[in-house]
């Protein structure tokens, strides 16, 4: 049987209301007491109701985040971000996966509402308007990470997509590369939307024509995507030189596809990734990447949410300042070399 309050009053000789005053801090008892009954607690093996205090606090301490794929090694870094303030704040996460698919989105938002998180930190992409409005129609704040559509929600962590994919390019650019194509993800939404625009931009900015044919996306982002990707591309009658890939995943499927195919990197293709994930330094060659602040983006999304739930009631906050930008850096490392007909 767990140890309850009434346990530690019967051993310290007092009511069980000034165990549980005690153990709240309350001025109302004196340090020697208060000091005594939480030694007895202790000594018993005594933990507090999440359940009890839930019921009084209206808060379940804790937080529900929404991931595209738990698998995926970006969104593990931006989850131990998250749990590393949470932690500290007294919050737990409640994290699901929503794979892209509508009806799993409706049974975690059905969850998360039936386990009362005080909030969600969404970061899958991307994520249906009716499932967010169920969240807020219940009183429960979003702040969405990612580049999740800023325009639409209020609290947003994002990252400069389009300044990063206009880096990468930049410097293929610079190597000489003319004949440069982008492998992207369909299902990344307005991520997807910024690393094309960008890689679009930086090209007519240098005054490269890019053929429609250079221009190609895939429905995902992992590695086995990157493969159907390079696939695709090593088939064209005129192929690139050089590809800006959508992630370091995409990026390593099609690593493994020039490779497949007998094809030096960087000698005979250059590629490039995006978000510097813990694999791309280990690839081979190692991957050139644009590094995302990953586990900052976490704690800044916690830090954001924390905010919130610590907001009075009545503090509506200024919907400029929501909405915080973050930068990354450009990697260059062995993937990427000049076209060898230069």
């Amino acid at each position: 049987m767990p140890i309850t309050i009434k346990d530690i009053a019967k051993r310290a000789g007092v009511a069980h209301t000034t165990v549980s005053r005690a153990l709240r801090g309350s001025p109302l008892i004196a340090f020697e007491t208060s000091q005594r009954i939480r030694a007895i607690a202790a000594e018993l093996g005594y933990y507090p109701s999440a359940a009890a205090r839930s019921l009084k606090t209206n808060r379940s301490q804790v937080i529900g985040v929404i991931v595209s794929h738990i698998a995926d090694p970006f969104f593990s870094e931006i989850l131990q971000g998250i749990d590393d303030l949470a932690q500290q704040s007294g919050y737990s996460l409640f994290i699901a996966a929503a794979q892209h698919d509508p009806e799993r989105e409706k049974a975690i938002v059905k969850t998360m509402r039936e386990h009362r998180v005080d909030g969600v930190i969404l970061c899958s992409t991307p994520f249906s308007p009716e499932q967010s409005q169920q969240l807020l129609a219940h009183d429960i704040p979003i702040v969405v990470v990612n580049n999740q559509a800023a325009e639409d929600y209020r609290y947003s962590i994002y990252h400069d997509d389009l300044d990063g994919s206009r880096q990468l390019t930049r410097h293929l650019l610079e190597l000489g590369h003319q004949r440069i194509g982008y492998l992207g993800n369909a299902l990344s939404g307005r991520t997807n939307h910024e690393r094309l625009s960008g890689f679009q931009q930086e090209m007519a900015s240098a005054g490269v024509a890019v053929p429609p044919a250079y221009i190609y996306l895939v429905n995902g982002g992992a590695a086995e995507d990157g493969l159907v990707g390079i696939d695709y591309f090593l088939h064209l009658p005129l192929r690139p030189t050089a590809l800006v890939c959508f992630n370091d995943l995409l990026a390593v499927g099609a690593l493994k596809g020039l490779d497949q195919a007998g094809l030096h990197v960087p000698g005979q293709f250059s590629i490039t990734g995006f978000d510097n994930i813990v694999y791309s330094e280990f690839t081979n060659p190692p991957l050139t990447t644009f590094d995302q602040p990953k586990r900052f983006i976490g704690t800044e999304a916690a830090r954001m949410m924390l905010e919130l739930l610590n907001a009075p009631p009545d503090n509506s906050g200024n919907d400029q300042s929501n909405i915080r930008l973050l930068c990354g850096t450009l990697l260059i490392r062995q993937s990427t070399a000049p076209p060898e007909d230069l």
